[in-house]
């Protein structure tokens, strides 16, 4: 099953596998050789540790490369219509006049502080196929609710950058 994702979204994943592979998992196995030299293992919180977290960097790395395998990355800025689409920032207006500003991302780039909303969610996934001034309802936790669309726009959203935080520094030397 395809996987979608803006651009930056993407990029995201790409940067944090990038960073596992590359600093995180080389930085662990060093930390891990070195527990192991010291002899008994059996008693070692740097070995034992380290290979928990081998394990679970093993785990994410798999997981962010079956996500970028299956990905299908659309690009909001060369969306060209006038229904909302996967990448879709729509303005609404409910009917004391009341405004919300939402954008339509992957299940992997939501975020609600921002308002991105997964184009699977059963707010984006009412939006979908909706045209400018249309009514859709829209169940929210206080009831349903009457929103109309007054704007629709396909514009870059914004991911935020990957910063990889290394959990060696936490190892005894």
């Amino acid at each position: 099953m395809k996987k979608y994702f803006t651009p930056l979204g993407f990029k995201r994943y790409q940067d944090e596998a990038e960073w596992l592979i590359k600093l995180e998992r080389p930085a662990v196995t060093k930390v891990v050789s070195w527990a192991a030299s010291l002899g008994d293992r059996s008693e070692n919180a740097d070995y034992l540790y380290g290979k928990k977290r081998l394990r679970e960097i093993d785990k994410r790395i798999n997981f962010l490369n079956g996500r970028m395998d299956r990905a299908e990355i659309i690009d909001p800025e060369k969306t060209k219509s006038s229904k909302i689409l996967f990448g879709a920032t729509v303005t609404l207006q409910d009917e004391d006049e009341n405004i919300k500003v939402i954008s339509i991302v992957g299940t992997d780039e939501v975020d609600t502080k921002m308002n991105y909303l997964s184009w699977k969610s059963p707010i984006g996934h009412s939006l979908l196929g909706k045209e400018l001034n249309d009514n859709v309802a829209i169940q929210t936790p206080n009831g349903q609710r009457e929103f109309e669309i007054i704007k629709i726009e396909y514009k870059r959203i914004v991911i935020e950058e990957f910063k990889g935080e290394s959990s060696v520094s936490g190892f005894t030397r």
